[in-house]
């Protein structure tokens, strides 16, 4: 993936550890659990990234985080900048945002939304790459069988925000 120079960074305490939020002027770039597989290499032990927590959409991203965490929001609403990934990447994670909260969707479902059905590995390879964890829900990607499977934050915070969605049932885990 490649970041735009303008990128800065802030991070957010969520009940499931703490989250870096990436924003450009364009909109939210990055929403990456500390420590997940995937992150940027501009976030390791020393981030090149300035801080500003009062971007506007580092902001925006907060807020509606904080009302997801509590239960009182359904769906995001803020401005994306996925322009850093490869145009199979970026078709994927559009199709990713059509899936609702509280459903799930198989990889063989995505591959078969971006028009290539033959392309499940590369779908998963694109949805575990996914840099805007959360808003753009690949925790909402399951296996063919419905079974959990990889998760770059961890699949116990997957299993977590499934079951904030009232996609998991406590039964199923």
């Amino acid at each position: 993936m490649k970041f735009h120079s303008s990128i800065v960074r802030d991070t957010f305490r969520s009940p499931l550890g703490d989250i870096i939020i990436a924003a450009t002027d364009k909109g939210l770039a990055g929403l990456w659990f500390v420590g997940q597989r995937h992150m940027p290499k501009e976030l390791a032990d020393m981030p090149v990234w300035p801080q500003d927590k009062n971007h506007p959409v580092i902001k925006l991203v907060a807020r509606q985080l904080t009302e997801y965490f509590a239960g009182q929001r359904t769906s995001f609403d803020m401005p994306l900048d996925l322009s850093g990934g490869t145009a199979f990447q970026q078709a994927v994670w559009q199709a990713l945002l059509a899936i609702p909260q509280g459903g799930t969707a198989s990889y063989g479902e995505v591959s078969r939304r971006v028009g290539n059905p033959a392309a499940v590995r590369a779908v998963g390879a694109a949805v575990g790459r996914n840099p805007v964890s959360i808003i753009v829900p690949c925790h909402r990607v399951l296996g063919a069988n419905g079974s959990l499977t990889g998760y770059a934050g961890g699949l116990d915070k997957k299993t977590a925000l499934l079951k904030l969605e009232g996609a998991l049932q406590e039964t199923m885990v």
